[in-house]
């Protein structure tokens, strides 16, 4: 592949799918109030994986979304949003007897986020197994999930399923745990099922706070990252916020540093930054064991996280390839 664009490969042209939920999040028009002192709310959509096939989708990649939405007004307003923003809906369903999934968030002064969320049960929850598009989940090279699918069933099945169909179909699991603890019955239980599939991910992405969440180890170092390794990875990113990203591969290991901009919302940024990368290596996993082809790839993708905390919202403020680059080449 060309290596254009001032060290970064084009934007590839496979197939990414991502599986998952997709809800509204409700923020408030005020930021650094509680959810009972705002005086109101501006509807915006998201859910991890959703934000991440549109993150492809923007930068001009292939990008697919498989999941349940509620068959009501929010339900249909997501499934056209995806379809706005060029990623395939035909892995889509709409479920009669349940509802899209909400989130009110608050915006904390400093732009980080607590949520309370709507869904009990919300549609994608709902997902069944046999309810699966088996052949657009093997048409895929990049298959990318969270662990939010994991907490119930029969959407735990249907997670389960899929990453199989995937795999052996040949394409390269990509796992993001965004970790979303009131979801859970307990720290404990989502410690114990967002592990219960780690060994079978090559791609892996987590925050600073998941990787003290999941190792139990205050410190973010190399040390402790490590303990996240096993032998099926090809890389394992642990995201900084301002402070960039590390990087583990079985040969190699380092750090990129971030761009610094005014953040607004820290929304998507890590969605953003994960789509990026999938989008830069669909066509080519090789840059996985090239550390120079990667730290490139790593720089554009905290270039597309750095963005997207410049406006309010996920989807709005997910960058165009123009877009990253003007940053990516400015520094």
């Amino acid at each position: 592949m060309a290596n254009n664009h001032g060290g970064v490969c084009a934007t590839g042209k496979g197939l990414i799918v991502s599986f998952g939920e997709m809800l509204i999040d409700f923020v408030p028009t005020v930021s650094g109030v509680s959810l009972a002192e705002a005086p109101g709310f501006l509807k915006a959509p998201g859910g991890a994986p959703a934000n991440v096939a549109i993150a492809v989708a923007r930068l001009g990649g292939n990008a697919s979304f498989v999941g349940k939405l509620g068959d009501d007004e929010f339900g249909h307003m997501l499934a056209g949003i995806l379809k706005e923003n060029g990623v395939s809906g035909e892995g889509i369903l709409f479920d009669q007897g349940a509802r899209t999934a909400l989130a009110f968030v608050t915006l904390r002064a400093d732009g980080e986020r607590e949520f309370m969320f709507y869904r009990n049960p919300s549609a994608d929850m709902l997902l069944k197994p046999d309810e699966l598009n088996f052949e657009l989940i093997r048409s895929a090279k990049v298959f990318h999930y969270g662990s939010i699918s994991l907490i119930v069933e029969p959407c735990r099945s249907a997670h389960l399923k899929a990453m199989e169909v995937a795999k052996e179909a040949g394409a390269l699991l990509s796992y993001d745990p965004n970790l979303r603890l009131p979801l859970w019955p307990s720290p404990e239980e989502a410690r114990k099922q967002i592990l219960s599939i780690w060994e079978k991910a090559e791609v892996i992405k987590v925050s600073d706070v998941e990787l003290e969440f999941l190792t139990g180890n205050p410190k973010i170092d190399d040390e402790s990252a490590m303990t996240l390794w096993h032998s099926n990875l090809k890389l394992l990113l642990v995201t900084l916020g301002e402070h960039g990203c590390r990087y583990y591969t079985k040969n190699f290991h380092g750090a990129v540093e971030a761009f610094h901009v005014t953040a607004v919302d820290t929304t998507g940024a890590g969605d953003s930054f994960v789509g990026a990368l999938l989008a830069k290596i669909v066509d080519d996993q090789s840059i996985l064991e090239d550390e120079q082809r990667l730290r490139g790839v790593l720089k554009f993708a905290n270039a597309c996280g750095a963005i997207t905390t410049t406006k309010k919202g996920a989807i709005p403020a997910l960058p165009t390839e123009s877009e990253a680059l003007t940053l990516f080449n400015g520094a």
